[in-house]
């Protein structure tokens, strides 16, 4: 199976090298890397210049500048680098980050669980972070979800669920599509993948702004809004958090922002919250 992936970066210059020479060292050779230049200021043109002039897998696309925001500006830059690349020589789409560090063995072993289970429709390993010279579980999720960062996708499944959205909660969104279409998500926990840098430090959206855009943009219905607010605010130990997402929610009601999912995709994903939250929280 070939891989094709796709690595957005903006300004990426301190951190990109580490992932790009991580795939350079994977045991499975047959990928193609499309690297996207989402309008860096600072040295990532340089750093990818490097591994496309050394190395024939690597290639890369540059796009003018513009406000990097979380969600909708990097799956704009994947599709970039998507819309360059003829999709019937590949098997398995990837969209990775620019500042995560992969191990040697990681595209083997994800081509190894597609080959072995065709039910198989996304797949990857497990975020790590570093705190106090060690690299800890992230844990800002749980261990059946496949983080942003490292999602691997079989072309077919990718193709079904009508690619990413480019908006908030994107990572998410396909989960829940791709299951509802018969495809299965798995992790593979001993595939532990490094993020060298903190998400969300080049962002200018403030943390309760993010996440009441969040829940608006993944089409959710006002109580479960407001459910995953609190449970936001809980882990904060902040009752005003909890009034600063459900205000900027508000906000984007009022607004009637676009959302780029379908109504009837937000049947689904509305369907599957509430279904989540009767299995944990009222134990039906």
């Amino acid at each position: 199976m070939r891989f094709l992936i796709i690595i957005p970066a903006h300004n990426e210059e301190n951190n990109l090298s580490f992932t790009l020479k991580s795939l350079q060292q994977q045991n499975y050779r047959d990928f193609k890397v499309m690297i996207v230049n989402d309008g860096s200021t600072d040295k990532t043109p340089e750093v990818i210049k490097i591994f496309t002039d050394e190395d024939s897998r690597f290639q890369t696309v540059n796009l003018q500048k513009s406000v990097h925001q979380p969600g909708s500006k990097v799956v704009n830059a994947f599709k970039k680098g998507l819309e360059t690349q003829h999709l019937d020589e590949f098997d398995i789409i990837c969209k990775f980050d620019a500042d995560i560090i992969l191990p040697e063995n990681y595209l083997e072993s994800i081509e190894n669980a597609f080959q072995k289970n065709p039910e198989y429709g996304l797949v990857g390993g497990l975020l790590y972070v570093e705190k106090n010279g060690e690299w800890i579980y992230e844990g800002n999720s749980n261990k059946q979800h496949v983080r942003g960062p490292m999602k691997a996708y079989r072309k077919q499944c990718f193709i079904e669920i009508g690619g990413l959205r480019e908006t908030l909660g994107w990572d998410n969104i396909d989960s829940i599509l791709l299951e509802n279409l018969g495809w299965k998500e798995f992790v593979l926990p001993e595939l532990h993948v490094k993020l060298i840098k903190v998400k969300g430090s080049d962002y200018t959206v403030k943390e309760s702004d993010y996440y009441g855009r969040y829940f608006y943009f993944l089409g959710l219905q006002r109580f479960l809004a407001y459910i995953a607010a609190s449970k936001e605010a809980m882990k904060s130990k902040s009752v005003s958090f909890f009034f600063r997402i459900v205000k900027t929610y508000e906000n984007c009601r009022a607004k009637k922002l676009e959302l780029k999912i379908t109504k009837e995709e937000q049947r689904i994903i509305n369907q599957q919250r509430w279904k989540a939250l009767k299995n944990k929280w009222l134990k039906i």
